[in-house]
């Protein structure tokens, strides 16, 4: 089927979208940019073939009828299923009555009740006196419809509106995930899906987990809206690689540029600390850098479509100069420090947050310098072999990945490899420099290459700035920023410089 999609702005043309029976479509975009209008402006093109689903209008109607979906109420669907069921019924009796061979039809009804059912599993649907009954059990007493949660109500209409809808039509469903658990919600319109093959599924929605589920669905995107020409910024999505259409939803609804990160996006430093560092910036945490790296790589070859900005910040670890300059280029951040946790030891930051608490910045710098210099001085050994490990595992991916034409010169290239990389001479080499940076004190150096999480506790700094240890410490730096204490530009500025490749010793 061909559907007209509206006229976009500052542009003449009508934008033909084909949609063949059992496919499906997504309108999404970002909150105020015309998503509902733009899908009206669809479906009053269609006509007849048009019919909309609305879980709110279903239950409680709209206020504002020129947002309205003109979708049929439950008690309405309820109605004309009571009255299907009168009417099959009847007619079985007069088939009885005349001596016909007949059978009881499958009613809209039956169907409605197996998957209400199904949905919520040791509920029950009675028939009595021509009204629907519901209960929780075989035992307990029944109720009406009126008594159900939205949830339940919900699976009810959009069950029965879709079975009501006219052969073939395209079926509008705005806010499929409204009222319903996320668990249900793509199972249930799967099968909603489907019950109705005959029909496409157009889906208007915030939801991108929901989103995310329509395998293959044609994605298009409202970015804007002018009412006043009725016409819209929008874009049919083309298919992604490298990052998954809930991500890629997820971001283009945000109408900001875009901050992959690593780390979880509830309990990690990362998650907290950046989107409060960088507030103009859409936060994303992915979980590990190669992501991270693949995210930012596959959105940026994509701006020329999305038009937006994005950037990637991965912990240094052992990288070193050149693997960090390749990155950058990348536009991706890394930091001059091994790790987040370092990040929160940078001189300025020790200074605002000994200042928040009326302590004394100059004597915790200098204390903080001297434990964390010491803790390196002892474990200079194996920092040395586990950025050796690093070192020789990046040599022999580039000597591994080397094009040969056949197994022998493959074979030669390999050898002599151990002798070659000398992993011994590289790990005094690393020695030698770490026992440098120890021994003068190179506090910053030190932040750069020490991969140590308990440094953190270890060197005493929350005692040093007034708090009662880690967890108080960093909850104090993220209440600054959150509160835009004094002292948060510091800190922002710190990080930012941090990350940039720039940051500058205070002046203790």
């Amino acid at each position: 089927m061909n559907i007209i999609l509206p006229r976009r702005r500052n542009g003449s043309d009508l934008v033909k979208l084909q949609l063949d029976r059992t496919e499906t479509a997504l309108i999404v975009g970002a909150n105020g940019a015309g998503k509902t209008r733009f899908t009206m402006a669809v479906a009053d093109r269609l006509g007849n073939k048009a019919y909309p689903i609305s879980a709110l209008v279903g239950l409680y109607g709209r206020q504002e009828k020129s947002d309205d979906f003109n979708a049929e109420l439950l008690d309405t669907l309820m109605t004309r299923l009571m009255k299907d069921e009168m009417l099959n019924l009847i007619a079985y009796k007069l088939a009885i009555a005349e001596h016909k061979d007949t059978t009881l039809a499958t009613t809209r009804l039956d169907k409605v009740i197996e998957i209400w059912q199904d949905v919520f599993p040791g509920n029950r649907v009675l028939i009595d006196s021509g009204r629907m009954l519901f209960s929780r059990g075989i035992e307990s007493a029944a109720y009406p419809a009126l008594r159900l949660s939205d949830g339940e109500k919900a699976v009810l209409y959009h069950t029965a509106a879709v079975l009501y809808a006219p052969q073939k039509s395209v079926i509008f469903v705005e806010a499929p995930e409204m009222f319903l658990h996320p668990s249900l919600t793509a199972s249930l319109w799967n099968r909603l899906e489907i019950l109705r093959s005959d029909c496409s599924f157009i889906y208007t929605t915030h939801d991108t987990e929901f989103a995310s589920s329509r395998n293959g669905a044609t994605v298009i995107w409202v970015r804007d809206c002018d009412s006043s020409e009725d016409a819209w910024d929008y874009d049919i999505l083309p298919p992604q690689t490298g990052m998954t259409q809930e991500l890629y939803m997820t971001l283009i609804g945000a109408r900001k540029p875009v901050l992959f990160i690593e780390g979880d996006s509830r309990r990690s430093i990362d998650a907290k600390l950046y989107p409060l560092v960088f507030p103009d910036y859409n936060v994303q945490s992915l979980g590990s850098c190669n992501k991270v790296i693949e995210a930012t790589r596959t959105f940026n070859d994509l701006s020329t479509f999305h038009k937006m900005e994005s950037h990637g910040i991965v912990d240094r670890d052992r990288r070193d100069a050149n693997e960090v300059a390749y990155l950058r280029r990348k536009k991706i951040m890394v930091p001059e420090v091994a790790e987040i946790e370092n990040m929160l030891l940078l001189d300025d930051i020790i200074s605002a947050m000994a200042n928040s608490r009326g302590q004394s910045a100059q004597r915790a710098i200098q204390k903080v310098h001297h434990a964390v210099t010491a803790m390196f001085k002892a474990d200079i050994k194996q920092q040395a072999l586990l950025h050796t490990r690093h070192k020789v595992k990046r040599i022999m991916e580039c000597r591994v990945d080397s094009r040969s034409a056949d197994i022998e010169t493959f074979e030669r290239h390999l050898s002599g490899l151990l002798d070659e990389i000398n992993p011994r001479e590289i790990y005094q080499s690393f020695c030698d420099e770490f026992r440098q940076y120890a021994g003068t004190g190179n506090y910053n150096a030190i932040l750069r290459v020490y991969n140590q999480k308990s440094m953190l506790p270890g060197c005493n700094v929350a005692q040093l700035c007034g708090f009662a240890g880690k967890d108080e410490y960093i909850e104090g730096i993220l209440n600054v920023l959150r509160r835009n204490s004094s002292g948060a530009e510091i800190i922002r500025d710190a990080v930012r410089r941090c990350l940039c490749g720039d940051y500058v010793e205070s002046s203790f």
